[in-house]
């Protein structure tokens, strides 16, 4: 059922779609070096196949997974022995190119330069990470997405009516909600829908006169394997997702995308780590018992694993983004990193310093010191600050949460430092 031109490909209309720049390549076969960029069964594959099907050009399927540097170099010598022979290119589609090393991908740069051959890269992986700026810079990079579910619906009808190629000619009732499951339950991969199609009605046709059943669909899907890479891309997207929900005060987004992590097999104490990492960045001092109830949550994991621990991790989120927000501290400590780093870094005054000897005394160690706790509210006129940063303002609480009482004192504490 792989779509065999480009009027059958359902989806990525943001990229191939009428008029678009690689529909235009494609259809003229003007094909520059592209990298197909998108999840498992968006279809990457499936473009460059139909690149195959209208090009001129000497076409080369190529696995990273299955070849290495000794048959590039060979692919590469051909291309450039039919180039200068006859003038035909040559296109070269690289599967999962991310599985090239530094050195493998090097090997690709001199061809792609002088355009002894046209790349097709297409990887799950985002090329900024994988794939090296040298050769990056040399390619047009088309992101595709994961396929709707209206999508993944008119492909799998089209599986089911199609008699040539399809699942037509199959005596098997496949009830209109149950499709709909199939596409839900497919996470937007064409390959996974149409698998799992053919699976159901090859069970069903073995009891001819029966419909598709919830429960046969149910056991041809299994258990649905969320797209997850933990060292991916996609990681980095939930964690971003989960800490922006907090940050937004969303408690359902954030149960959501906490729940997306743990389900996809997530390190536990990694999410952990973040959510205690959020309630002082995020939170701050607007609610200091955020911090309190993320490191408390971060003990239970480790005390208790999963799935016993997951509800801890939802108890701390849920505070998190219910809590009032600050990133007073946060902005700050930012604040005195950079004044240290562009040379901050005055000696201790002398009224902060300890005398414990003779000599540090009569040096003018601890002179001007005064004790707070012989003042009024234990409030004194001493400067802590080296003399160039004694007018900073370093933190600035917020009028939220338990802030707005520290930003009334901090303000009162001011005053009385000064009059």
């Amino acid at each position: 059922m792989r779509p065999r031109d480009l009027d059958e490909l359902v989806g990525q209309q943001r990229a191939v779609g009428p008029g678009k720049a690689l529909r235009r390549a494609i259809e003229c076969d003007d094909l520059r070096s592209i990298v197909l960029w998108g999840p498992p069964g968006c279809g990457k594959t499936t473009l460059a196949r139909i690149v195959a099907r209208r090009t001129a050009a000497h076409f080369v399927p190529f696995s990273a997974v299955l070849s290495g540097v000794k048959e590039m170099r060979q692919v590469m010598q051909r291309a450039a022995g039919m180039l200068e022979s006859s003038g035909r290119r040559t296109i070269l589609f690289v599967d999962e190119i991310h599985r090239f090393n530094k050195a493998q991908q090097d090997a690709f740069l001199p061809f792609v330069e002088t355009g002894t051959v046209i790349l097709i890269g297409a990887t799950t992986e985002n090329p900024s990470f994988e794939i090296i700026p040298a050769l990056l810079s040399r390619c047009r990079v088309y992101r595709l997405e994961r396929l709707a579910e209206a999508e993944l619906l008119e492909l799998l009808r089209r599986a089911l009516r199609d008699r040539d190629r399809g699942l037509g000619n199959v005596d098997v009732e496949f009830p209109d909600p149950l499709l709909h499951l199939l596409a839900a339950q497919s996470q937007g991969d064409a390959r996974a829908a149409l698998n799992a199609l053919e699976l159901t009605v090859g069970t069903a046709a073995r009891d001819p006169g029966h419909p598709v059943t919830r429960e046969l669909l149910t056991d041809a899907l299994q258990k649905s394997a969320l797209y997850y890479d933990r060292a991916g891309e996609e990681h980095f997207n939930l964690i971003s997702a989960l800490h922006k929900s907090m940050r937004n005060s969303d408690p359902d987004a954030s149960l959501y995308w906490l729940g997306r992590m743990l389900v996809s097999g997530e390190e536990p104490l990694y999410v952990a780590r973040r959510i205690v990492r959020f309630a002082s960045e995020d939170v701050g001092l607007a609610d200091p018992r955020a911090l309190t109830l993320a490191l408390a949550a971060k003990d239970a994991v480790h005390f208790l694993g999963l799935p016993e621990g997951e509800l801890a991790l939802a108890e701390a989120a849920v505070y998190c983004a219910l809590a009032a927000k600050s990133n007073a501290l946060y902005a700050a400590w930012k604040q005195v990193k950079q004044a240290i780093d562009e040379g901050a870094s005055d000696p201790v005054p002398m009224a902060l310093r300890n005398a414990p000897t003779g000599l540090m005394k009569r040096e003018g160690y601890g002179r001007g010191y005064q004790y707070a706790h012989d003042h009024e509210d234990a409030i004194t006129d001493l400067q802590c600050l080296p003399d160039r940063l004694c007018e900073r303002r370093f933190y600035q609480p917020t009028s939220r949460g338990m802030e707005r009482e520290l930003s009334e004192r901090l303000q009162r504490w001011r005053a009385r430092r000064k009059k």
